[in-house]
């Protein structure tokens, strides 16, 4: 799902994806902007989008040849990229 503009007008027509877009619209109105992209999981989508863009950033291409050591390859790099989120991620405190 992609949200709509936000001056979004409704689309006539039955097809699908008039009928999908629709039901976006309708559903970012009545629960507001932010809230529709909690619910409908979308900030989920946008973080695998950006975490997938930096995994590609470490290389596209898998080096080894034994299927094995691509699998240890790909699990080296999943664990550089977590070691370099965890580092990058703040963590707050609640101060009352």
């Amino acid at each position: 799902m992609i949200p709509t503009r936000k001056n979004a007008q409704t689309w006539k027509g039955s097809s699908a994806g008039v009928e999908a877009r629709n039901e976006t619209l309708r559903s970012t109105r009545h629960l507001g902007r932010t809230i529709w992209k909690k619910w409908s999981g979308y900030h989920r989508r946008s973080l695998v989008e950006t975490k997938m863009g930096c995994f590609k950033l470490l290389g596209e291409r898998v080096m080894a040849r034994d299927f094995d050591r691509q699998v240890t390859e790909l699990q080296v790099r999943a664990a550089i990229l977590n070691q370099f989120t965890r580092l990058g991620t703040p963590h707050t405190i609640r101060v009352s």
